[in-house]
């Protein structure tokens, strides 16, 4: 079946995944940062080309080691920079065809109207209520599904198969035989442990985990952030690999992951952590830019 032999976290940059062997990972999951949005990102970026450039080179390292006929899902959305709006969305698709991924499909992730971020562009209307003064406020995201070619169902023992057999009841129940998911999104409040951090619920993981690989595989998270995906994946009895650039997420990641703590996570939970030279100190620099953001009302 292939795989890594243990959870593992590297504090250095996804462009290059050198820890990791050619299609040895089952399952991506991940959400890159949002081309400076100005709530999550603020001038991560020097521009929109230097965004593409790393989900490129992103992009051709999972080609890499992504088994074939197996499945990258990422969780990205269109930004609204100063009154522009970036096409990340189409972008993204277009990066993953040409590097040779086939597109398999897009769900749109819809978030309680009553959850949405501060906005001020549905209200331009009821100031200029004419024509041309439209601009709505945002309550999707897409999860994009590329695959690495087509995947040989027989390549898995029937008893795996069974072992990581999908609650049809949990499946009918919630709805995933949609391609609209309405998931609550996790609330920016202060205390919670990825405050600062654009973390996703743990529910998409959860799915995406259950309907795209089996038990005892590996699933990666190249843009870790906080550790949600692998927090997930080894509740559900996979392998985990995450990468994040930010060194400033290390104690965040260990106290999600409760590395180090008596009690562990799940089985086989604990984690190989690898520090490269290549790691950056974003987390208070992008703290302090988000503040400065809020109070001018962006």
């Amino acid at each position: 079946m292939g795989g890594v032999k243990e959870n593992m976290i590297v504090f250095g940059d996804a462009q290059n995944m050198k820890e990791l062997a050619d299609n040895s990972i089952h399952l991506v999951v991940t959400s890159p940062p949002y081309f400076n949005a100005p709530f999550d990102y603020p001038d991560l970026f020097k521009s929109y080309d230097e965004f593409l450039t790393l989900i490129s080179n992103v992009a051709k390292e999972l080609k890499r080691v992504l088994a074939k006929g197996r499945v990258a899902a990422f969780v990205v959305d269109d930004t609204l920079i100063k009154r522009r709006k970036y096409p990340v969305v189409a972008d993204i698709t277009k990066i993953f065809i040409e590097e040779g991924f086939r597109y398999r499909e897009r769900i749109v992730w819809i978030k309680p109207e009553g959850y949405i971020r501060i906005s001020r562009r549905s209200g331009v209307l009821l100031q200029h209520p004419y024509p041309m003064y439209y601009y709505p406020d945002n309550l999707q995201e897409s999860i994009l599904i590329f695959q690495n070619g087509e995947f040989d169902y027989k390549s898995v023992s029937k008893e795996l198969r069974e072992r990581s057999k999908i609650d049809i009841g949990e499946y009918q129940k919630e709805k995933w035989y949609l391609n609209v998911w309405q998931i609550t999104n996790v609330l920016p409040v202060n205390n919670r442990l990825e405050r600062g951090i654009a973390a996703f619920p743990e529910e998409i993981p959860y799915r995406l985990i259950k309907l795209f690989s089996y038990k005892g595989e590996t699933v990666l998270d190249p843009f870790m952030g906080s550790g949600t995906t692998l927090k997930v994946a080894v509740n559900l009895e996979r392998k985990a690999v995450g990468y994040e650039i930010d060194i400033e997420l290390l104690d965040i990641v260990k106290k999600k992951l409760e590395i180090g703590q008596p009690v562990l996570i799940g089985n086989n939970s604990e984690f190989r952590i690898i520090i490269r030279e290549d790691i950056k100190h974003l987390r208070t620099q992008l703290q302090e830019r988000i503040a400065k953001n809020r109070r001018k009302g962006r």
